[in-house]
């Protein structure tokens, strides 16, 4: 059995948490759909583009929730259509399965989602596509649940891509990685800039 690796606070720092804590406050607050590609370094967008294909999904989302509470805003996507729609397009929060689950936190898989009547088709309308299976998980960071990470197959008349498979559970769970990967990444950027480890 190999010795474990025990890491203690060091109390030197224990009168600069409470100072370190708002600040990080503000920078989360700071983050928006608008500027939040911005973050993305090469790492991480390797991590959510393989993350997806590995899921088996035609492109994913990194959704972030708008300051009044109101909307949810697409931050980032790997489809080919991401320019018309990312990030102009809002998903309110009081409608479609993408807002159940930043509400209730909880992750979400379904195939031939088209048939469930709170799928929102506003944004496959706008797109002239069909979502056909959806996996979409809750996006934390900096302790706090702040937008939904997702991914889709799709059908489009203008495509040459076969019918979709659909997902299984163990595509959930990757995706669910992905999320929790790409938090702890955009955590460390985010802390590092406040504290001065990164040269940015």
């Amino acid at each position: 059995m190999s010795d474990r690796c025990n890491i203690l606070p060091d109390p030197r720092f224990a009168e600069l948490k409470i100072g370190l804590e708002e600040r990080l406050a503000q920078v989360a607050a700071s983050v928006t759909a608008e500027n939040f590609a911005s973050l993305l370094d090469p790492l991480m967008r390797h991590v959510l583009h393989e993350g997806f294909l590995q899921a088996a999904a035609h492109e994913g989302t990194v959704w972030l929730a708008d300051a009044p509470g109101e909307f949810l805003l697409p931050a980032f996507n790997t489809g080919e259509d991401a320019e018309r729609w990312v990030p102009q397009f809002k998903q309110p929060l009081n409608s479609g399965l993408i807002s159940m689950v930043f509400a209730s936190e909880q992750p979400f898989i379904e195939n031939e989602v088209f048939k469930n009547s709170r799928q929102s088709k506003e944004l496959d309308h706008a797109l002239g596509v069909q979502t056909y299976s959806l996996i979409a998980v809750p996006f934390y960071f900096l302790a706090r649940c702040r937008g939904v990470v997702s991914c889709v197959q799709l059908k489009s008349s203008r495509s040459l891509r076969p019918e979709p498979t659909g997902f299984r559970p163990e595509d959930l769970a990757r995706v669910q990685q992905v999320a929790t990967l790409l938090s702890r990444l955009i955590e460390f950027r985010l802390l590092g800039s406040t504290v001065g480890w990164t040269s940015e």
